[in-house]
């Protein structure tokens, strides 16, 4: 499997996520399950983020200067995602828990807009079938799945 194809199958799940969050907090009045919410979201996303940042992002820096153009967007905004998450967790009035929460998955859509339409198929044009392969193998075992 090509780790494109695994970060693709990983955002499928945070867009279910996403879908119910969104249903779900507008309504919500419980401060501390926004927050439990919100931190199932914030792991998920880090761990995402991570593996993006130390596999696939690593890989393009032989083609691309990190320090900008998308590799410094990306990076930028995973940064930016883990602060509205933070800012949430910290907050004690249930409206701004709310769409804190609301403004990161909008930030997060965005994000993976722009992975899956420009960055995931840079990898595809810029690396090796090999090394998007390998890519995949270690995303597989960092995740401690078999493929």
């Amino acid at each position: 499997m090509k780790i494109t194809e695994a970060l693709l199958g990983e955002h499928g799940v945070l867009y279910a996520q996403f879908d119910y969050l969104e249903k779900c907090l507008p309504t919500a009045t419980d401060l501390a399950l926004v927050k439990s919410q919100g931190t199932m979201l914030a792991v998920a996303l880090e761990t995402h983020a991570h593996l993006e940042d130390e596999l696939l992002f690593v890989a393009f820096e032989a083609h691309l200067d990190p320090r900008s153009g998308p590799l410094a967007v990306m990076r930028l905004e995973h940064e930016a995602i883990a602060q509205s998450l933070q800012l949430m967790q910290e907050t004690q009035e249930i409206a701004e828990a709310r769409n804190l929460l609301l403004h990161t998955i909008q930030t997060a859509r965005a994000h993976f807009a722009k992975e899956e339409q420009i960055v995931f198929r840079m990898a595809q044009n810029m690396l090796e079938a090999e090394t998007l392969a390998l890519l995949g193998a270690r995303w597989a075992a960092r995740r401690r799945v078999l493929i």
